[in-house]
C-alpha cells in the first residue's frame, strides 16, 4: 500500500464520520456545544489517528495511534448510546452509524493484531 487512503479501514471509518454528522444534525440545539461537538471530534479522530500512524513509518508508533483510533471509536459508541439515553434520538437514527462504527472497530482490531 502506498498511501494511508487505500487502508479500508481508514475508508469505513470515513464513512463513519459522514454518518455521525448526519446523526448530530438531529441533536437538540442546546447539545451544540456539547454531545454534538464531542462526537464529531471523537469520529474525526478516527481517521486522522489512522493516518497520523501510516505516516509515522514505524511499527510502535503506527500501533499507538490505531490504539488512539480504537479509543476513539469506543467514545463514538458510548457518546451515541448517551443520545439515546437522553432519547435525544431513536435507535432507527443511528443504526447505521453503529453498523459502521462496529465494522470499523473489528478492521481496528484486525489490523492491530495483525502488526
Amino acid at each position: 500500500m502506498e498511501d494511508y487512503r487505500d487502508l479500508l479501514v481508514w475508508q469505513r471509518s470515513m464513512e463513519l464520520v459522514k454518518r455521525v454528522y448526519i446523526v448530530t444534525r438531529l441533536l437538540p440545539k442546546e447539545e451544540l456545544f456539547v454531545l454534538t461537538s464531542q462526537l464529531r471530534r471523537a469520529v474525526n479522530s478516527i481517521p486522522s489517528n489512522i493516518a497520523e500512524g501510516y505516516g509515522r513509518h514505524s511499527r510502535n508508533d503506527y500501533l499507538r495511534f490505531l490504539n488512539i483510533a480504537r479509543g476513539s471509536k469506543n467514545e463514538v459508541e458510548t457518546q451515541l448510546h448517551i443520545c439515546l439515553m437522553l432519547d435525544y434520538l431513536k435507535p432507527e437514527d443511528i443504526s447505521e452509524a453503529q453498523a459502521v462504527c462496529t465494522e470499523v472497530g473489528k478492521m481496528l482490531n484486525s489490523l492491530i493484531a495483525s502488526l
